[in-house]
């Protein structure tokens, strides 16, 4: 089983995962030895960030940066507490369900996949969708 080096910064007084909820859902996700910040922020750090490193002025759910790739990754999660909590209450889902997800997305970054072209979103869901189940949580594609 991959090491895990996890340091979670909360910059949010909002509802968040536990330590253990985080180490368990990137555990789930790696694939070699890790080493990574997971920061929770708000929204107005969250539009800083996207607009700074994507050139995108809104808030995303999830950021990710890579510093250092296979076969030992480092690198640093953003998760955007406001639009993560948002995005779950309208599309019906359970919210450690929901940052289960995208943590798992995340962490799927790290090890360099992406979404960028229909066949690489493809692959990034159903591996999404493999590592949640093995976890306990439903599809999350399937909105209801």
């Amino acid at each position: 089983m991959p090491q895990l080096k996890l340091s979670i910064q909360r910059a949010t007084k909002r509802e968040t995962p536990s330590r253990s909820q985080f180490l368990r859902w990137v555990k789930a996700a790696l694939n070699v030895d890790t080493e990574v910040t997971i920061r929770i922020v708000s929204a107005n750090e969250g539009r800083a960030l996207n607009a700074a490193y994507r050139g995108k002025d809104y808030a995303t759910n999830v950021l990710t940066f890579p510093l250092a790739e296979e076969p030992y990754l480092i690198g640093d999660i953003i998760l955007c507490a406001p639009v993560v909590e948002k995005e779950a209450r309208e599309q019906g889902k359970d919210l450690m369900a929901h940052y289960a997800h995208m943590t798992v997305h995340g962490i799927l970054h790290l090890h360099g996949y992406d979404h960028e072209t229909e066949a690489q979103a493809e692959l990034m869901e159903v591996l999404e969708v493999q590592i949640l189940a093995k976890l306990g949580y439903a599809n999350p594609y399937l909105i209801t």
